[in-house]
């Protein structure tokens, strides 16, 4: 739900409404509903609404609360925002609206930033203290719910979408290396603070930014799961049988707590495991006439482009409002260009077409939407894994990057232009200082950590979210329910990686789903429009790595980009993706930016 943005200034001078009020007025599809605008001396707060609890105007946003001398603009869900306020209530706060932004403002009244400790649900919030001039800012565990920031000398600006940003004006636009090293080598996942842009940051996961008046600036990070068998004593010594019950009791109530809403709540269903337990458990909860929706595409390089035949086989088992959305080419191609427009960074996955797509005709339907995102990362799904199985934990580095890195760093020499390089292998540096941080028992332990923390919200989570919320709607994901991903962290990794990834849930689900769903091949949402490159779609790219911005710019080696072009099908990443898209996809999205 919503769009937030703001500003707070260090030089003595009123905070910049206008800039507040032109980033507002970019998120407008994240928050078709109203929007809004607040200020007082340096402090300027801008908000964009989904309506989502509390459909009336006593919630509309930036809430400010004289009394308590607090304002505050949210994005996100508390799922526990009534037992919250049941709390609040009986510390004496007295209500005037029934939303959930309330809670959060009287929550951080009673509690301080310390107050992100009893929130389930996603969020990210700034909130600014009328008598200090204190701002903080905050995002949920699982950076499900974006934060981007830009500072200068004099001030700092924050939204939930980065074009945001870019729209209040006065952003350093360069190429920031190290995160084009990322770009290039970790699999296109820039790790927080950086983006691709030197003058724009993202404030991390799990974490409350205190910025004083002054421009002091103090963060902490308030949750990590520590990937060990000791995290949670309560559940040591359990049988498999048993570990395959306590998921599937935290999964349930992690299903329940996301269909807290004033408005009706579908599913996004692709036909695979995790898509397809959400739907069996709300099922179970007694969920009658659930809207369901699936997408497809044609046909392409002799790659099937639906998976209907799983869809349809859920939603028939379950009684579902099924609705089966087939997208003809004709579509593609202008979706594919919207869908770079609403990227708040550039994201290589072919998912986000889909998501997009998806979203698009959801939205005439509902505004709330559980989708299985998170499952592979959290219960190791993924192919990277099993290679990690009983490898010592001083190799773990080599082995995650030889199975997931897109190349090793000595290859960018023949990609990028001498301007753009760095020295040194940051993306591997970056991995082997996590993977040798204090906890996790194994080297899949590390490995899933890192995952669960980087890789998984810089690159799924953040694709759900910005094609989603171009739409107005709301995706939810029980899988990132942080007592969900608790338990899974504790759970022993061979449970993990049994039948061959994700065993533990697998299990779980066989009492519940058709065989052909737990055992079918590993899905994904296909658009074979793009991973094999042809005909219009091959002209956008070539147009865009061809074109005047492209060689002003000058971030590949010219040569490189040729040998692309002349075999748009051949170059693969180590994970198989098209890699004249990955280097397509930059320069559109640069582009596409005005950058």
């Amino acid at each position: 739900m919503c769009g937030l943005s703001g500003e707070i200034r260090f030089d003595g001078r009123a905070a910049d409404i206008g800039a507040v009020g032109r980033m507002t007025d970019a998120m407008r599809d994240r928050g078709p509903d109203g929007s809004g605008l607040w200020s007082l001396g340096p402090v300027a707060l801008g908000h964009r609404r989904l309506k989502i609890i509390d459909l009336s105007e006593k919630a509309a946003q930036p809430m400010v609360d004289s009394a308590l001398g607090l304002a505050a603009v949210f994005n996100g869900c508390l799922y526990n925002y009534r037992e919250l306020r049941e709390e609040l209530r009986g510390e004496g706060y007295r209500f005037f609206s029934t939303s959930d932004t309330e809670v959060l403002v009287k929550a951080f009244h009673r509690w301080g930033p310390d107050c992100v400790g009893r929130f389930t649900g996603m969020f990210a919030f700034a909130v600014v203290e009328r008598d200090t001039g204190r701002l903080t800012l905050g995002r949920d565990r699982l950076g499900i719910k974006p934060m981007y920031v830009a500072r200068t000398a004099g001030r700092l600006r924050f939204a939930s979408t980065l074009p945001a940003l870019l729209a209040g004006g006065e952003v350093d636009t360069g190429i920031d290396r190290v995160a084009l090293h990322h770009y290039m080598t970790f699999h296109s996942v820039v790790p927080a603070e950086r983006t691709i842009l030197t003058g724009v940051r993202k404030l991390p996961p799990a974490t409350v930014r205190t910025v004083e008046a002054d421009g002091t600036v103090t963060d902490r990070r308030y949750w990590e799961p520590p990937h060990t068998r000791s995290a949670l004593p309560e559940y040591a010594g359990l049988t498999p049988g048993e570990w395959r019950e306590a998921v599937l009791d935290r999964l349930r109530v992690a299903v329940r707590r996301r269909m807290v809403a004033d408005v009706p709540v579908g599913v996004l269903l692709s036909g695979g495991l995790d898509s397809s337990m959400i739907v069996a458990l709300l099922a179970e909860e007694g969920q009658a006439g659930l809207s369901t929706f699936s997408i497809g595409f044609p046909a392409a390089g002799g790659e099937s482009g639906d998976e209907f035949a799983y869809s349809d086989l859920v939603a028939e088992r379950f009684g579902t409002d099924h609705h089966r959305i087939l997208i003809d080419d004709g579509r593609l191609l202008p979706a594919l260009e919207r869908a770079v427009g609403a990227m708040s960074e550039p994201m290589v996955s072919h998912d986000c077409v889909a998501f997009h797509l998806l979203s698009q005709e959801v939205s005439r339907h509902v505004k709330v939407v559980q989708s299985g995102q998170g499952a592979d990362e959290v219960f190791a799904g993924y192919s990277w894994y099993p290679p990690l199985a009983g490898v010592p934990r001083e190799e773990a580095a080599a082995t995650y990057a030889r199975e997931f890195f897109d190349r090793p760093h000595d290859a960018l020499a023949g990609i990028l232009t001498p301007d753009h390089l760095v020295d040194e292998d940051v993306s591997g540096a970056f991995v082997r200082r996590h993977l040798a941080a204090p906890g996790a028992d194994t080297a899949l332990d590390a490995v899933l950590r890192l995952d669960t923390s980087v890789m998984l919200v810089d690159d799924p989570v953040k694709r759900v979210d910005n094609m989603t919320m171009a739409y107005g709607l709301e995706a939810r994901t029980p899988f990132l329910d942080h007592e969900l991903v608790e338990l899974a962290a504790a759970c022993p990794p061979e449970l993990k990686l049994a039948h061959g990834g994700k065993g533990v849930l697998k299990d779980a689900s066989r009492k519940l789903l058709p065989a052909e769903v737990v055992d079918r091949p590993k899905g994904y949402f296909p658009v074979p429009a793009i991973r094999h490159i042809h005909g219009p779609f091959l002209e956008l790219v070539r147009d865009a790595l061809t074109g005047r911005a492209a060689r002003s710019r000058g971030l590949f080696d010219r040569t490189y980009v040729d040998r692309l072009l002349a075999a748009p099908d051949e170059h693969r990443t180590t994970l198989g993706a098209n890699a004249l898209w990955q280097v397509g996809l930059l320069e559109l999205w640069l582009q596409t930016q005005g950058i």
